[in-house]
């Protein structure tokens, strides 16, 4: 086949519009606010993050092989949707029931796009002779989404003093909404395809649902292949702790003794991390197993030493540790599709989305624990430590040896375990 690089482009421009716009949550920055103003107690507003999470632990593998059985697409339309409503309630009737159902609508919504997004944009690619592009560009992908964070960082201070937090809701709840209508234009040559050759009225006969048999099939092949099942446990443990550990920034931030107003900006230098991470994915595929190994292990080093510096300082090294993990994580979500072989693509990368939630809970009950005993900055030290242990069992090879995506270096120069080749 020979590669469609105009249909690279129209997916890759409306991956990014949706990335962006997905993130452009004014609500974001304020939401903590949000609550502690309603009367909500610390106590209450953790309980809320646990009820998003488990939310999103509930759904995401149900939501995947949903998606596989009918159409990602839909999914990504459906997800925004379910968050606007979410953020709609919050807006009109802030209190403890509407904040906590609000969560579980936004845990729905980030469910049912999860497994559904880096399934369709994977067979995309490869429906277009493209797969090799991946990496860079869900990790341009990410970047973008990141963009969307910063500017509703930027632009929530502005719509708050105007028209409070009616109004920062009403802003999330448009982007959600233009969210959905971008994903109208994600192509999905994958389901028209089923469709045309009766694939999908067999999926979805009343003697075994397409659902429940997606399901299946997609659970099956994560238990029973090592190299799929190994990917799955990589993405979810890169993925989870140093993406729970971003809730706790500010918090490190402010413990180096700057103003509040300076906060915001030590902020600003980890997002830069995070841009920079995304954006280096092409490079990050040449990395061999043990530079994959080496890049966790610095990481993970650069965010023990940033957080026990105790300096503003510090945060440059933190800014360096969060390029690092985001480089990571979407080479882990790379070589995970690149594992996948069968038809259920979206409940494989759900699995990975729950077990990613499972030690995210985990994550924020140690963290809570120990920066209770030894502060924030040894917390933060202490939550890199699983980092450097995957990077000794990367390290170590056997069943741990990484099986690179394509693009990627293998050592020796040769592949292992089954080719990813189709």
């Amino acid at each position: 086949m020979i590669p469609s690089t105009a249909g690279g482009r129209r997916l890759a421009s409306t991956l990014y519009a949706y990335a962006f716009l997905t993130d452009l949550v004014l609500l974001y920055p304020v939401y903590a606010l949000l609550f502690a103003d309603t009367g909500l107690s610390v106590g209450q507003i953790s309980s809320l993050f646990v009820i998003w999470s488990v939310a999103g632990i509930l759904l995401e593998v149900p939501s995947g092989a949903w998606a596989d059985a009918t159409s990602r697409r839909l999914m990504l339309c459906l997800g925004p949707l379910c968050t606007a409503a979410g953020f709609a309630l919050w807006a009109t009737l802030p209190s403890y029931p509407a904040f906590a159902f609000g969560f579980v609508l936004w845990g729905a919504g980030a469910a049912l796009a999860s497994g559904a997004l880096e399934a369709l944009v994977y067979d995309e690619l490869d429906h277009l002779g493209l797969a090799d592009r991946y990496a860079r560009v869900i990790g341009r992908a990410r970047t973008a989404g990141t963009l969307g964070v910063l500017a509703s960082i930027l632009l929530a201070g502005p719509v708050l003093g105007q028209g409070g937090y009616p109004a920062v809701g009403l802003a999330s709840v448009v982007a959600c909404l233009a969210a959905a209508a971008v994903a109208v234009g994600f192509p999905e040559h994958r389901h028209l395809a089923a469709a045309s050759t009766g694939q999908q009225a067999q999926a979805g006969s009343a003697d075994e649902p397409g659902w429940w048999q997606g399901l299946r099939s997609g659970l099956v092949e994560a238990r029973q292949d090592p190299g799929v099942r190994l990917g799955v446990l990589l993405v979810a443990a890169v993925t989870a702790i140093w993406g729970a550990l971003e809730e706790y920034t500010p918090l490190l931030a402010r413990d180096t003794g700057v103003a509040l107003t300076t906060v915001p900006l030590l902020l600003l230098l980890l997002t830069v991390g995070q841009v920079a991470g995304g954006l280096l994915a092409p490079v990050g595929e040449r990395l061999s197993t043990r530079g994959y190994a080496v890049l966790l292990a610095a990481s993970a080093s650069a965010l023990a030493g940033g957080a026990l510096l105790r300096h503003p300082a510090g945060f440059l090294l933190l800014a360096g540790a969060f390029c690092g993990f985001q480089l990571a994580s979407v080479l882990a979500e790379a070589r995970l599709q690149a594992r996948i072989t069968g038809t259920r693509r979206a409940t494989v990368t759900s699995l990975a989305g729950m077990a990613t939630e499972v030690i995210t809970i985990a994550t924020y009950i140690g963290f809570g624990v120990l920066a209770t005993v030894g502060g924030n900055g040894t917390a933060f030290a202490l939550a890199a430590l699983p980092y450097l242990l995957i990077a000794v069992l990367i390290l170590g090879g056997g069943r741990w040896r990484l099986v690179p995506s394509r693009g990627c270096r293998p050592e020796g120069g040769r592949g292992q375990g089954r080719s990813t080749s189709r």
